[in-house]
């Protein structure tokens, strides 16, 4: 026979270390060309900073985004960042751009005041330009200032700037502190089917609302979410590096041997964002990165009960576990009766 049920997990999720003490550095620097460099220590794992770093960057110089080069070279060059990890690299490392992006702007603003006839303060940046405020066509092309910074007053320009929390130190009498700089949030459903006579689980829809603060490329956020879905999921029901814990025999060794949610396994997904601010985050951007993995699991094994109506908290939930759960339900059920 088989059963349906669903099941509901939420979920909280911190950006950066607990307690503070990370911080990223970075740098902007404006060419000849008109485009501009951006230089940081940030590494790109795939989760996306190559592309919403330089979004940022473009969104404050008023440039298009092609024309934002980034750059994460070796540690020994690099500006210097704490890590990628944490799911701090938006909000920490988007801070730092951000911060020196608007220094670069500030340096530029300087050099084409007196060109412009106005102080720093009446300029603006849009559409690659450097122009007066409610006066569109007096401008001079970002190209032109760097250009004049290069070569005729010998200025480099450059925008650095340092984003990190101090560490949260506890008050000795009351332990009261600020050890998280924001904190993201998520609900998750999930919709199994469990074959009672197999003890097979099939998940056959996911659900995921998810506040990202402000999602800086939606796209990438939601493909983000879908991730973590299938990977949370595919350890509820799948994943198992010790099989038989604490005993190491018997442990994959590879990838043949290991067994992996595929394309042929992923139920329908459903995502909502919801933009909720931080108040500290980059245009309100919180990290979402590894929390997205987090609630599908516990939702599963709540639609398992569900479905059952027993509790297998023991992941990956197995067809065996399933079966020998449903049996010992049996035998507790004729007990009673």
């Amino acid at each position: 026979m088989k059963k349906r049920g669903k099941g509901l997990a939420s979920a909280f999720y911190p950006t950066g270390m607990g307690g503070g003490g990370d911080f990223t550095n970075a740098m902007v620097k404006i060419k000849p060309d008109g485009s501009a460099d951006l230089i940081t220590g940030t590494v790109e794992l795939g989760q996306g900073s190559g592309t919403v770093l330089p979004m940022m960057v473009a969104e404050i110089l008023g440039l298009d985004y092609e024309k934002v080069r980034y750059s994460h070279s070796d540690t020994d060059t690099a500006a210097i960042c704490f890590g990628t990890f944490a799911s701090r690299v938006t909000f920490y490392a988007g801070n730092a751009v951000v911060k020196a992006a608007k220094k670069a702007l500030e340096v530029m603003f300087k050099l084409a005041a007196p060109d412009l006839g106005v102080e720093p303060d009446r300029l603006e940046a849009a559409d690659g330009k450097i122009r007066v405020k409610n006066q569109p066509d007096k401008f001079l092309t970002m190209g032109d200032v760097a250009m004049k910074g290069f070569y005729e007053t010998h200025e480099f320009v450059v925008g650095t700037a340092t984003y990190g929390r101090p560490k949260a130190i506890p008050d000795p009498d009351t332990g009261a502190c600020d050890p998280l700089a924001t904190v993201a949030w998520a609900s998750v459903e999930i919709e199994v089917e469990v074959d009672t006579d197999t003890g097979e689980i099939t998940i056959l829809d996911s659900k995921s609302v998810y506040d990202v603060g402000k999602a800086i490329n939606p796209e990438m956020a939601r493909s983000q979410v879908e991730g973590g879905a299938i990977m949370g999921m595919s350890w509820a029901v799948l994943e198992n590096l010790y099989p038989n814990y604490p005993d190491p025999k018997h442990q994959p060794r590879d990838f043949s041997q290991y067994m992996l949610t595929t394309a042929m396994d992923i139920p329908e997904l459903t995502t909502e964002m919801v933009e909720c601010p931080s108040t500290d985050g980059p245009f309100g951007a919180k990290g979402i990165g590894e929390m997205t993995a987090n609630p599908p699991g516990p939702a599963v094994v709540s639609a398992v009960h569900d479905a059952i109506g027993v509790w297998i908290t023991d992941i990956p939930i197995t067809p065996e576990k399933v079966l020998r759960a449903l049996e010992e339900k049996e035998k507790a059920d004729a007990l009673t009766s």
